[in-house]
């Protein structure tokens, strides 16, 4: 029994977004299943495909999330552009029939919509619902007037992504998030209904207030008990209350409960530990709402001069942005996806995700929640001024109200977000407009929570900016402009620092260009440091991963992270970015179609720099050497070595020593250049003489074999699990064929399917959804999702002269 209730309080807390239930009294149904799509390109020719009476039946029948997009042709003249995607966007119908139980008559039946990208129309049964444009935003409709029983229901949502461009990066078009129908009896928690707040916290003693607002649909005044229950992550009872009121008819009340928790467990990016608040509604002795709403006790600290704490502990931001899509899945939410980048990221050392630039998914919320990151959850990309001609800046006056406070009483229970941003590199920075709205919005947060510091990124951080100067903002963000970080003080005093987006360095994964040790800015064409020499970017659209290379507003990781360092009164920094994204292909445009940036590249394969912040950010023993060893004869190739926990590392060609090195000063690197001969490259880290680690790259011949490897070799029969199957190009000797590009073709027997392939090259053209890829410097990317079958599926690749590769997958 102590088991099955571990399980229950498991599932409650994290397998939904924020506060739910899933006992009798409330009911929620997921919702994804069996809708019928339609696309109608730019052009909305019949206005029936909203009729309840309309007969879809020859529509396409699939399953949400759903992004149609990624579903296309990359072509630049997609309106969306490269900067896009260069994917297309249009109109998108969904249609769903549905039959509702006897047992819900009387009852609250509403539909929860976790983001539609974007402009969504909704109607059931022929009654109009009403219009979201904010394609980020989470929203909800009450059905219960419209809905009949004994026949079926009609559920009708019309997307137009048809203005084009209205985004900086890739969108993504459709229901592309989750959807749930929500039943409760009259009298009921509100959606979004409890705030959990902490507003003492120590090692000995927390306080907890609960505030709840209740809501009541009946003809008449009820009276009501609420019992509110805390529970431990074991889904031990630690305490509980009971209120009692009356609400008057079609009304609703909220009112706090404070709790004192002793040796309460702290919430820390070590150890994510979270608590559950259950809140039971009771009607004349009747259960009749029954809500959960997991939470965590901390406390945290932005300081001026120390930087930030948790829960007393000096600890820097160690943070990345990321966009919301998720590469070959395009943007449609997948849990395992999130948790996959989330799991490399923190191998790395990451401790902070940024939301860029729009409220997230919610299951990124939870898995941080239960992983154990710290998050900036961001609102805007644009206020009243443009960056893009269809972009949020036309909806902004009339629904930037209702979308913030959305986002906050949704997020607010998350003990992961710790800061709020109001805006990224707002157009009106320097206006004078832009302090009476940031201001406002600011004012929009503290409405409904307090806890928490309001930031914005600003990437013209001067004394003339507006948003600074208006005082609205706890935390003074800024974009870029590294080499002002150390004066921050000088400029503003008293003030506090966070980097709130950084870097923009550029790289492809498995790509070289010597020389290493000049600093270009690209697409400036310019050296920032060494040989002033005319540099032209590359015709075939690559850039080196060797770590010299970066847009020119931005920096290299290490010029950035040197400074950051450095610095105790440096909050921390989000560098631009974790993984690759589509669109913004800088320093190019088409035929690339996606980013650069990324630490890890678009497939979830590292960079070379990842080990450098993992030397840097965890404690784990490094020691990374690259590039690949297959040269001309002759040529000079410059070694890099990152390493740490060690005194010096040695290096070695065919058994003959190049040299012992150290880092010297603020060095992150240590560098060899060798003529090129065939053979091993190995390189061996000592810490007082004794052996830390070795590493070897070897000389690749032609191409052989593959490889597959499976991140989870056992998924979850659910339909939605996903296994990644790394591919790898090998030669005879099992070594990594560095230039390898051989066309992989894909076999699936059992109950999955392919739901993406890809190899992080960021100028291919070749289709996500297809069985087959291209290697990419070696590599490609096959991506399996569960049916809902239990058993097993069998996975074969083959390629034309290579030896074919298998493995096998439990599905359970």
């Amino acid at each position: 029994m102590t088991r099955l209730l571990l399980i229950a309080f498991v599932v409650a807390a994290f397998c939904m977004h924020n506060c739910f239930a899933q006992q009798g009294s409330r009911q929620i149904q997921n919702f994804n299943k069996t809708w019928q799509f339609y696309y109608a390109d730019t052009v909305d020719k019949n206005d029936q495909y909203k009729d309840a009476g309309f007969n879809s039946g020859a529509w396409r029948t699939l399953n949400l999330p759903h992004d149609w997009s990624i579903e296309g042709a990359f072509d630049r003249r997609n309106p969306a552009t490269p900067e896009g995607g260069a994917l297309p966007g249009g109109i998108g119908w969904y249609r769903k029939r549905f039959n509702l139980p006897a047992t819900s008559k009387g009852k609250l039946v509403s539909i929860e919509f976790d983001g539609v990208y974007q402009r969504s129309e909704v109607w059931i049964n022929d009654h109009y619902l009403g219009l979201r444009p904010n394609g980020y935003i989470s929203f909800s409709y009450d059905l219960t007037p419209y809905l009949k029983f004994g026949e079926p229901n009609v559920i009708a949502v019309k997307v137009d992504n048809s203005k084009q461009p209205n985004s900086r990066w890739y969108s993504g078009s459709g229901i592309y998030r989750n959807v749930r129908l929500i039943t409760t009896s009259p009298v009921a928690v509100q959606q979004w209904g409890t705030f959990v707040s902490t507003p003492v916290v120590n090692k000995g003693l927390a306080t907890v207030v609960v505030q709840t607002s209740l809501k009541s649909a009946g003809a008449g005044s009820v009276g009501f008990i609420v019992e509110t229950i805390i529970r431990n992550a074991t889904g031990k009872e630690v305490t509980r209350k009971t209120e009692q009121g009356r609400m008057s008819a079609k009304g609703a009340v909220s009112f706090p409960e404070t709790f004192s928790i002793k040796s309460p467990e702290l919430w820390s990016v070590e150890r994510p530990y979270n608590y559950t608040v259950l809140t039971r509604v009771l009607v004349n002795g009747k259960l009749v709402d029954d809500y959960v709403t997991p939470f965590g006790i901390r406390y945290f600290d932005f300081n001026v001069d120390k930087g930030f704490s948790l829960n007393g502990k000096p600890m820097k931001l160690l943070g990345v942005c990321n966009h919301h899509d998720l590469g070959a899945l395009g943007a449609a939410v997948n849990t395992r996806a999130l948790e996959r980048q989330l799991e490399i990221l923190k191998t790395m050392g990451v401790n902070a995700i940024r939301t860029s630039h729009n409220p997230p998914a919610p299951e990124l919320l939870d898995l941080c929640d239960r992983m154990g990151f710290v998050v900036m959850d961001e609102a805007f990309d644009v206020w009243r001024r443009r960056k893009m001609r269809y972009d949020y800046h036309l909806y902004f006056d009339e629904w930037h109200e209702r979308d913030l406070a959305d986002q906050v009483k949704r997020d607010r229970n998350h003990p992961s977000v710790m800061m709020w941003s109001i805006g990224n590199e707002i157009p009106e920075q320097a206006d004078s407009s832009a302090g009476v709205l940031a201001q406002k919005l600011a004012g929009i947060i503290r409405a409904l929570d307090t806890t928490r510091p309001i930031t914005a990124a600003n990437n013209n951080p001067d004394v003339r900016n507006k948003i600074i100067q208006s005082g609205a903002i706890d935390l003074t963000g800024y974009n870029y402009h590294h080499n002002e970080y150390a004066k921050f003080h000088e400029r503003y005093p008293g003030r506090i620092f966070i980097g709130t987006e950084t870097t923009s360095a550029l790289q492809i994964r498995g790509f070289y260009q010597m020389p290493s040790d000049s600093i270009m800015r690209w697409p400036e064409n310019r050296p920032a440091s060494g040989p002033r020499t005319p540099a032209a970017m590359n015709p075939d659209y690559m850039v080196s991963a060797y770590d010299n290379v970066s847009a020119p507003w931005g920096s290299t990781h290490e010029e950035t992270w040197k400074v950051i360092k450095q610095h105790d009164f440096l909050s921390g920094l989000f560098i631009w970015t974790g993984f690759d994204y589509l669109g913004e292909p800088t320093p190019y445009s088409w035929p690339a179609r996606s980013s650069y940036f990324g630490i890890i590249d678009l497939a979830g394969f590292p960079k070379d720099v990842y080990y450098m912040y993992q030397g840097e950010w965890t404690n784990k023993n490094v020691l990374h050497i690259f590039p690949h060893w297959n040269w001309k004869e002759g040529e000079l190739v410059d070694v890099w070595a990152y390493y740490n926990n060690a005194d010096e590392v040695e290096l070695f060609l065919n058994g003959k020593s190049l040299g012992v090195k150290q880092k010297q000063g603020n060095d992150l690197h240590i560098m060899w250049r060798v003529p090129f001969t065939p053979g091993t490259l190995k390189a061996v880290s000592r810490k007082g003489g004794a052996v830390v680690l070795s590493r070897e790259i070897s000389t690749a011949g032609a191409p052989a074999k593959i490889e597959l490897t499976a991140d989870r070799k056992s998924i979850k029969a659910d339909g939605t699990d996903l296994s990644f199957v790394k591919v790898r190009i090998l030669d005879a000797s099992g070594n990594l064929v560095p230039h390898a590009d051989n066309l992989v073709q894909f076999e699936l027997k059992g109950e999955a399917t392919i739901a993406g392939v890809d190899n992080g090259n960021p100028v291919s053209h070749e289709s996500f959804k297809a069985n087959s890829r291209k290697a990419f410097h070696g590599l490609a990317l096959l991506i399996i999702q569960a049916k809902e079958t239990r058993g097993s599926v069998t996975v074969r690749a083959s390629s034309a002269g290579l030896s074919d590769a298998a493995l096998q997958i439990q599905l359970k």
